[in-house]
């Protein structure tokens, strides 16, 4: 295919060290207000990009339409990206059993615990990565789930063409307002659809603001509700919910964040270096939602992330 031009991605945040500038980090930032305008942009917020995990809300609506019944904990999981720690793999293998399979089910790389401290526990103990330990197999536990509920094959489940994952590119357009524009394999392995910046920003918001008792309100309000399921101890999406009750956040690989207030409003985030320390984004998508007068005092904190030499304090990262 033909390649399409690289976005010009804006200056987000830089990057700060004794004094001196050291870095930049580009990206682009959209943030929706509570009636769903456009009241803060910075970078091309309109050009695809992969959301990556931050579009497992709506492959967990995909998942309720299919049929699967799922609520609380096991609907923030199916909606998570979990750190590995012995209660989110046996969420998984609870969906699973009570769809009558097992983990051999799972479609997803075998891998160890992504929390630290659960991950040291693991490689300490002498123990090999498994599937169900895959900061993913919530949601393929999900999508097996449905499968059974609607009396699919299992096997074939991350087939692009596979019946639950056209329902998911559908709930995706349909929440995000928008034709996929390039379907991709994630890292788990499931199909990974590009959208619009505005179009991830759009499709939280949407699901936000929908009806109670729908399925679109339920996913937003167990991941809330169950952050640790989402997330996990040591981690950047249960550590925000935990601390600005009623936010849904959640991360997406390669420099992805959303973020959506309980009064509607919505910010996306993307940093094209991929951001693999997760220095940037957080504090860019904070500052965004600081700036539609959503208050992030609690956890003020991360607006600025420290910079260390010699073993302390001597800058941060900073937004821009």
């Amino acid at each position: 295919m033909n390649q399409p031009p690289l976005p010009s991605y804006a200056p987000l945040a830089e990057v700060v060290r004794s004094g001196m500038r050291e870095g930049v980090h580009y990206g682009a930032v959209i943030g929706l207000s509570a009636d769903g305008e456009i009241a803060y942009a910075r970078g091309p917020v309109h050009d695809p990009m992969f959301p990556r995990s931050s579009a497992k809300p709506f492959q967990a609506l995909a998942v309720l339409r299919a049929g699967a019944r799922l609520e609380g904990r096991s609907l923030a999981i199916a909606a998570g990206s979990h750190g590995g720690e012995e209660f989110h793999a046996a969420e998984a293998e609870r969906i699973l059993a009570d769809a009558g399979l097992t983990a051999d089910a799972l479609r997803c790389p075998p891998a160890v615990p992504g929390a630290p401290t659960a991950r040291r526990a693991f490689v300490a103990a002498g123990r090999e990565p498994e599937p169900r330990y895959m900061n993913c197999s919530g949601k393929h536990a999900a999508m097996l789930a449905a499968c059974v509920a609607r009396g699919w094959s299992t096997e074939d489940y991350l087939d692009p063409e596979h019946p639950l994952q056209l329902m998911v590119r559908e709930a995706t357009e349909d929440m995000c307002g928008e034709t996929v524009a390039h379907t991709a394999v994630d890292g788990c392995g499931a199909p990974q659809l590009a959208v619009t910046l505005t179009g991830l920003a759009r499709g939280v918001q949407g699901m936000r603001l929908s009806p109670e008792g729908t399925h679109e309100r339920a996913v937003v309000e167990a991941m809330s509700a169950h952050p640790e399921y989402v997330s996990g101890p040591e981690r950047v999406d249960t550590d925000l919910m935990t601390r600005l009750p009623g936010l849904v956040s959640k991360i997406g690989a390669d420099g992805v964040l959303v973020l959506n207030a309980p009064t509607g409003e919505t910010v996306a985030v993307k940093i094209s270096d991929g951001d693999a320390e997760e220095r940037s984004r957080v504090l860019v998508g904070l500052t965004a939602l600081d700036a539609l007068g959503v208050g992030v005092g609690p956890v003020g904190d991360r607006l600025t992330t420290p910079v260390y030499g010699g073993g302390r304090r001597v800058g941060e990262v900073r937004a821009l």
